[in-house]
Parts: structure tokens; sequence; C-alpha cells
């Protein structure tokens, strides 16, 4: 638990909640408790589904530009690296993860949103990269995240503008996958994880990872699927899921 990310349970789902008001910014110290969250439920095996959260009325406004604008390069690389960290580890939490997005998702916001597998937003949510309009790029992934997600025009778009878009416009996009009123973000992403949680979690741990493999030279994708097929063929949840279909009944997998 620390100061400002902590972990909630809820049976088989976890929730990694940004609590740093008034606007979640992700100073270095917040990064690293993100990541050491992320490292914690991604390791624990009876966490089967994650929700990434920044409560009711924010999700994460991007970096304290007060404290960033006498930064040289010096002084902020670490504070960028912490943030990739931060990211890289939500990205290999290997179990679903959904960013419940209220308010902002801006800059590092973004960023952190990005990196998880799903994004529900509420209907007046607004979410962008707006680095540019401070002279910056974005550092923490978002050049390298947003053209996978949304395609490089898109991408181009909202980096070089630097501007916001709503909820509808990120759903068109792809940049989000479901939007829905504003108080009930969170209860939706809990149910949705609690869903995952109930599936065959060696599976989905399976497709993360060929999934991943998809942006790169089609030959080495397949090796990545096909290595990571072959094995689940000794998972119970493989036989589980087999002999329910034969069965004509709902399958119960264990996650094993």
């Amino acid at each position: 638990m620390g100061e400002s990310v902590r972990v909630e349970r809820d049976g088989a789902v976890a929730t990694i909640r940004l609590d740093r008001p008034p606007a979640n910014a992700l100073a270095r110290p917040v990064s690293q408790e993100l990541q050491g969250a992320a490292n914690e439920v991604g390791g624990d095996g009876t966490i089967r589904a994650v929700v990434v959260w920044g409560g009711e009325r924010i999700f994460a406004a991007g970096a304290d530009i007060k404290v960033m604008v006498d930064f040289g390069p010096e002084e902020i690389a670490p504070d960028v690296h912490a943030l990739d960290q931060a990211c890289r580890a939500l990205e290999a939490i290997p179990k679903p993860v959904i960013a419940a997005v209220t308010g902002f998702a801006l800059g590092g916001g973004c960023e952190v949103a990005l990196a998880c597998d799903f994004r529900f937003v509420a209907e007046d949510a607004e979410l962008g990269l707006p680095e540019i309009t401070l002279g910056i790029i974005p550092g923490a992934g978002g050049t390298q995240r947003l053209p996978r997600v949304v395609g490089l025009t898109n991408a181009r778009d909202l980096i070089w503008t630097g501007r916001r878009v709503g909820a509808n416009e990120a759903l068109a996009m792809g940049l989000v996958d479901r939007v829905v009123a504003p108080a009930e973000v969170y209860a939706v992403a809990l149910e949705e994880a609690r869903r995952f949680a109930e599936g065959p979690t060696v599976a989905y741990a399976a497709a993360k990872r060929a999934l991943a493999a998809s942006d790169g030279p089609l030959d080495d994708g397949l090796e990545v699927e096909r290595g990571v097929f072959v094995p689940l063929f000794a998972t119970r949840d493989q036989e589980e899921g087999m002999r329910a279909f034969l069965e004509k009944r709902e399958a119960r997998f264990e996650g094993s």
C-alpha cells in the first residue's frame, strides 16, 4: 500500500487505485508505486483480472508541469523512465486489465490507459496527449502505443495537435472500448473484470502474448502464437472447456 497508489481486492479482481488529489499527477514516486502495484497483482495467482481506476472525478491528468518547468535532460530522465516502467509493468500483467476512466486521461494519464487492455470511459471524459503544446512529445510510450490502437493517421493527428478528444470521438477511432454514464464507469469495469476472472486465465495470458507480437514481422508473430498455443493443451482449462462443449454445458474454468 503506497501513499498515492493502492491495491484493493474484490474476490479474484484487483483494483489498482490512483489516489493523489486533486489530479492524480504522475510524479516519479507515483509512477514507482504504480509499477509496484502492477508487479504485485501480476504475480499474484489468486488475482485473475484487474481494473485501473483514478476515482470518481479524474483518471490522471499527467505530470506536474510546475515541477518539470525548470528540468533539464538529466532531471527529466528518471521521471520519464519511472512512468515508462510503470506502463510496461501494467502491459505485462498476464491477465485482462481494464482502465476505468472518469474526467481526464491526459499526457501520462493517457499513456497509462493505453498500457491497459481495455478502456471504459465516462460519457464526459476527455483523453489526449497534449505534450506538443508544451514543446515536447509523449515520452512514456504514447508515440508507440497510440498508433497500435488507433492507427498512424489518428495518432499523428492527436500527437501533433495535442488536442483532447471526447468519449464518443475516442470510441469512433478505437481509442476506447466502451462509453458509459460517469457514475457507472467503475461498476461496469468491475463487472466486466469479474466475467474475465471466471474465464480461462492461462488462455488470456497466451492471447495477450500473441497479440503483443502482432505488430512485428508476420513470421515472428506466427512463431509466438504457436509457441503459446501448444502448451495450452496441458492445462485443466483446455480439458474443461472442450469437455463442457461436448457435454453441452457451461465451462467452469479454474485458471490453471
